[in-house]
C-alpha cells in the first residue's frame, strides 16, 4: 500500500463514516477489489481520525460535558448525557466482544460484506415507517442505538445509519439521533482501536502510512458530519437504502459462493 491508495481510502472512510452506508463495508469492498488488504489496525487508525473530527466538531458539548462531570453537577443535561452515553456503551462492548472473531472475518468475505449492505438498506428504508416525537436521549434509546453499534461492528451494516435509525423509530428528533449517534461513537472507536494497538506490535506499523490515514479521514470525517447534520434529513435518509441495497447485491452478485 503506499500514500496515494491510504490516501483514497482515508478519504473514503471520512465520508462514509458519518454518512449511512457503513465505512466498514467500502473499506472492505475497496480493498478487496482495488488496494489489496491492509492489516486491520490501519482500518482502526482511519476510525480515529473520524472520531477526531467527532471530537472537533461538537467540542462545545464534549466541553460541557467534561465540565458538568468534573463539577459532578448531576442535574444538569449534559451530566446526564454522560451517563445516557456509558450506558449505551455496554450493549455495544458486550456484542462487539462476543462477536470479534466473527465480524473480523467478515472483511475478508464480500459476499458477507454484501448482505450487511442489504440489511442496512433495509433498516435505513424503515425509517420512513418512523414518526416524530421530538424525544431527547433516554435509557430506552440508549440502549436501543447501543445494540444496533454493536451490530454494525460487522462490515456492511452502518452504525451510524443503525443508531440514527434506532433513535429515530423511537421517536427521538433527526437532530438529537443524529448528534446522539455520533457522540455514542467516540468510546466505541477508542475502546476497539486501545485493545487493537495492545494486540499490535508497534514496529509492525508503518506509521507515516498511519498518519495518512488518520489525517485523510479527519478532513473527509469533519465534512461528512457538516454534511449529514445540514443537508440530510428524516425525509431523504431512507434513499441512501437505495445506494446500500444496489452495491449490497451487487457484491453478492460478485461474489456468490460456488
Amino acid at each position: 500500500m503506499d500514500f496515494l491508495g491510504m490516501l483514497i481510502l482515508s478519504i473514503i472512510q471520512g465520508i462514509t463514516e458519518w454518512l449511512p452506508v457503513s465505512s466498514s463495508g467500502h473499506l472492505a469492498l475497496a480493498q478487496h477489489y482495488f488496494f489489496g488488504e491492509l492489516p486491520i489496525i490501519y482500518d482502526m487508525g482511519m476510525h480515529v481520525g473520524t472520531m477526531l473530527a467527532v471530537l472537533l466538531y461538537f467540542r462545545k458539548k464534549i466541553l460541557g460535558m467534561i465540565f458538568s462531570l468534573l463539577k459532578v453537577d448531576i442535574k444538569s443535561k449534559d451530566f446526564k448525557l454522560i451517563l445516557l452515553i456509558i450506558l449505551g456503551s455496554i450493549p455495544t462492548a458486550i456484542i462487539g466482544f462476543s462477536f470479534k472473531g466473527f465480524f473480523v472475518s467478515m472483511y475478508t468475505n464480500p459476499f458477507l460484506v454484501g448482505a450487511g449492505l442489504v440489511v442496512t438498506s433495509l433498516i435505513l428504508f424503515s425509517v420512513k415507517f418512523s414518526s416524530s416525537k421530538k424525544a431527547e436521549p433516554n435509557e430506552k434509546n440508549a440502549i436501543a442505538m447501543g445494540i444496533g453499534q454493536g451490530l454494525a461492528v460487522a462490515p456492511g451494516i452502518s452504525r451510524s445509519g443503525t443508531t440514527i435509525s434506532a433513535g429515530l423509530q423511537l421517536g427521538m428528533s433527526w437532530k438529537e439521533a443524529a448528534s446522539f449517534s455520533f457522540l455514542l461513537a467516540i468510546p466505541a472507536i477508542f475502546g476497539a482501536t486501545f485493545f487493537l494497538f495492545l494486540e499490535t506490535p508497534s514496529d509492525s506499523i508503518d506509521w507515516g502510512l498511519m498518519s495518512i490515514g488518520v489525517i485523510g479521514s479527519f478532513l473527509s470525517g469533519y465534512a461528512s458530519i457538516h454534511i449529514l447534520l445540514n443537508f440530510i434529513g428524516r425525509k431523504t435518509f431512507h434513499l441512501f437504502g437505495v445506494y446500500c441495497l444496489l452495491l449490497g447485491i451487487l457484491a453478492m452478485m460478485l461474489n456468490y459462493p460456488g
